[in-house]
Order: C-alpha cells, then sequence, then structure tokens
C-alpha cells in the first residue's frame, strides 16, 4: 500500500515501524544518548526509536526538541525516518538539521508496530504486516 504525503525532510529509509497514536516530545521524552522513550506514562515508554521508522501524529514540548533530534542522530540513536500526521516545526527543524528522512500528511492509522515500512520523499511505502 502507497500512502502520499508532503516531504519535510528528503530521503529514503526502510525499517520496522514503532507507532504510537500519541505526540512525541523529544526534549526531556526521549533519552538523547539511549533512543528509549522515557516520559513517563507514554504507550511507548521503554521502547528505543533508534533505527525504526518512527509514527506519531504530531510533536510537542520545547523547541529543545529539535537539538534533541540532532544529539539522537550524532549518538547513533536516531530513528531512520519519521512520519507524521501533521509535522510541527521542531520535529521538521529537528529531522532537517539531522537529515532525517520526515513525511507528514500520512493516515498513521493504517501503519502498527512491526510494520515493515519504506520513505522514499513523499512516499510511504507498506511492505508487509
Amino acid at each position: 500500500m502507497e500512502l502520499k504525503g508532503r516531504i519535510i525532510s528528503k530521503g529514503k529509509a526502510q525499517e520496522e515501524a514503532l507507532a504510537t497514536s500519541q505526540p512525541i516530545s523529544f526534549y526531556g521524552g526521549v533519552d538523547p544518548n539511549t533512543g528509549e522513550v522515557i516520559e513517563k506514562g507514554h504507550e511507548l515508554q521503554g521502547k528505543r526509536v533508534t533505527g525504526k521508522i518512527l509514527v506519531f501524529p504530531t510533536g510537542k514540548g520545547s523547541t529543545v526538541g529539535s537539538y534533541t533530534l540532532y544529539r539522537l542522530k550524532k549518538n547513533g540513536a536516531a530513528p531512520a525516518g519519521i512520519i507524521n500526521r501533521e509535522c510541527e516545526t521542531v520535529v521538521a527543524v529537528g529531522a532537517i538539521i539531522s537529515e532525517i528522512p520526515c513525511v507528514d500528511k500520512i493516515d498513521i492509522s493504517k501503519i502498527e508496530t512491526g510494520d515493515l515500512i519504506r520513505i522514499e520523499n513523499d512516499v510511504v511505502t507498506l511492505i508487509k504486516k
């Protein structure tokens, strides 16, 4: 299945999806050294975003979240790609400066954790469920 969205940060990635219906705050919500979601009560708490296609509705929280995404990338702990329903400025800037493929305007309800996903600029392909 192909889903067409809007390019936030150009690139290609193909990995397993890690999906949530909850917004993510990178600053204080994701450990920049390990990639582990540390936000208390988040449905992904304890999971690692490292090397996954991270699927979430939108970002939230401080503008420092952009730098946290950059730190994740520098530490080898970043997601391989990001898919949003609506990408806001914090996630957009973080993805761009970190060169993480990012696309939004995607119906994220069609993607589940464990799905194999390919991002190619503005096209998201669900390879298998």
